[in-house]
């Protein structure tokens, strides 16, 4: 049985088409890291300014003078601090930016016209402890990882759509035929994808994590997501995490994502009559629930948010609602994962046992 995994571990890496895509997407997640750094911009309101590099540091130098526990004291010394020096003609003073730090403040702090709005930190953010920090380069990364990941979900439809539905053209005639061709080579083909998209799915994300370290170091891990400059929607999201757990929680997803992907790519490779078919029908399946108009708060979004698109688009399931000790919904993706891997394995291994050959 090993030698039977290898074998097929070397078809699916060896296929020009895989090869092609694990560059492409390698190759998308540096260019949307480099692209998101040279994009930085920052503003001391001193007079220094800068992008990319330059930004990033002054964005740390300000985290490091205003970062820890969020008091009302230094919501008072920040809105001084970053206090619009110009008239705003007219535009809401929330969506002025000058560094991550100053929008973060202005907001949840800031009236229309940049000056202190009367709430507390308590007012805005409850009784819970809020520590801020510079965040703004791993919630760019987090950002950064959801077209990448749905990007990687189309990388496995296209690895895992030929691993049946490519023999059909007369080699299964060979392996169908063989004394162990029904079965102990149907399990070979299954293993053998599910540890290519497992591995793929490593490969990325430990890619895009050593990029983002390279670029941003490890500051502000452990700091509310809450208190966020304003692009980011992950500083939507109701609950106060810290920006590590974010991470966690979306790389856990990634994996679930990939798994998940792989259970409904597998029935559909061993029905297809070819491998165009199979790949035609696997994306349609998993990009099929976004097209649903189901918001977070309609009730089946609880059930349609743990298939796999929406565990790349993240944001959305994490927003559904918090469990006990802290945990979020988003957690029921990893056995739903599991159960739609379940239901893929079962279904290809006797799809593909039944096969008649011609």
């Amino acid at each position: 049985m090993k030698k039977l995994i290898q074998y097929e571990l070397r078809k699916i890496f060896l296929k020009r088409l895989t090869q092609v895509s694990l560059l492409a997407i390698l190759l998308l997640s540096a260019l949307l890291g480099f692209s998101s750094y040279r994009n930085k911009y920052a503003f001391d309101g001193n007079g220094r300014e800068g992008t990319g590099k330059t930004a990033v540091a002054i964005d740390k130098e300000l985290a490091a003078k205003y970062g820890g526990i969020l008091t009302d004291e230094k919501v008072q010394r920040m809105m001084s601090d970053f206090a619009p020096k110009s008239d705003l003609h007219g535009m809401n003073a929330a969506y002025l930016y000058q560094n991550a730090m100053q929008s973060a403040v202005f907001a949840h702090f800031s009236d229309l016209n940049g000056d202190w709005n009367g709430l507390g930190a308590a007012d805005v953010f409850g009784r819970e402890e809020i520590r801020i920090g510079y965040i703004d380069g791993w919630l760019t990364t987090s950002q950064n990882l959801v077209k990448i990941l749905i990007v990687l979900a189309c990388v496995i439809v296209v690895m895992l759509a030929p691993i049946f539905s490519g023999e059909y053209g007369g080699v299964d005639q060979i392996l169908l035929a063989a004394r162990y061709g029904r079965t102990k080579w149907g399990t070979a083909k299954i293993s053998a994808g599910l540890i290519a998209a497992f591995a793929v799915t490593l490969l990325v994300i430990a890619f895009n994590l050593l990029l983002a370290f390279a670029l941003y170091g490890s500051e502000g891990l452990d700091c509310s997501i809450l208190f966020a400059p304003i692009p980011f929607e992950e500083g939507y999201l109701p609950f106060n995490i810290t920006c590590g757990t974010l991470l966690q929680y979306q790389i856990l997803l990634a994996f679930t994502g990939t798994i998940g992907t792989a259970g409904m790519t597998l029935p559909a490779s061993a029905l297809g009559k070819n491998q165009m078919a199979s790949l035609v029908v696997s994306m349609a399946m998993y990009f099929f629930p976004v097209m649903l108009p189901l918001s977070e708060r309609n009730p089946l979004f609880r059930f349609m948010g743990l298939l796999p698109v929406y565990h790349a688009q993240f944001t959305s399931l994490m927003s559904v609602e918090q469990l006990g000790s802290g945990i979020l919904y988003a957690i029921c993706a990893v056995p739903a994962a599991f159960i739609l891997t379940g239901i893929g394995v079962f279904t290809s291994c006797r799809i593909f046992a039944r096969h008649q050959v011609s």
